[in-house]
């Protein structure tokens, strides 16, 4: 899900930052350093939306630096427990598969895959197949999944799925 929530930030700066452009810096590196980057307690932060204040820099004794610290709104991508949402598979093997939902890596287990789909390793690509037929899932297909459970690890989340459903779009809607 995402949400849009108030954060706070602090800007390390050198001196050689000092200057008329200091605030436009201190932005710049705002964005720098906070786009893209994962907490497990906000999620992965998407976009700053605005700016809300830049306080007055704190001098750290015996180096120079000056740090800032930034209240900002943003963007951030969390997922839950039981919430379902739509995944592009990226990896099929005979483990399972895994999925990406916008910044967020998924592996769906073959244990959570419906007992009729079966690996076919000798296909290029490797995919899953019903035993009809009729459904195949492979690498770029788009799927809907169910989330069940979620790990927060150095580098992001991580999310497990259970519930596998039956949607699969070859195309966008």
């Amino acid at each position: 899900m995402f949400y849009h929530i108030s954060l706070e930030h602090e800007i390390l700066l050198h001196p050689r930052y000092f200057g008329p452009q200091l605030l436009d810096t201190v932005k710049q590196k705002l964005y720098t350093e906070v786009e893209g980057t994962c907490t497990g307690k906000y999620g992965f932060v998407v976009a700053v939306t605005t700016i809300d204040s830049i306080g007055a820099g704190i001098i750290q004794p015996g180096q120079g630096f000056v740090v800032y610290p930034v209240k900002y709104r943003a963007i951030v991508f969390r997922p839950f427990k039981g919430e379902v949402l739509d995944a592009v598979v990226t990896q099929v093997n005979k483990v399972g598969m895994f999925a990406e939902i916008g910044p967020l890596s998924c592996f769906i287990s073959h244990h959570s895959i419906p007992a009729d789909m079966q690996f076919c390793p000798n296909v290029s690509p490797p995919c899953y197949k019903s035993k009809e037929e009729d459904v195949v899932i492979q690498a770029d297909d788009e799927i809907r999944l169910k989330i069940v459970g979620t790990r927060v690890d150095a580098t992001g989340i991580v999310s497990f799925t259970n519930n596998f459903l039956f949607l699969i779009f070859r195309y966008l809607l």
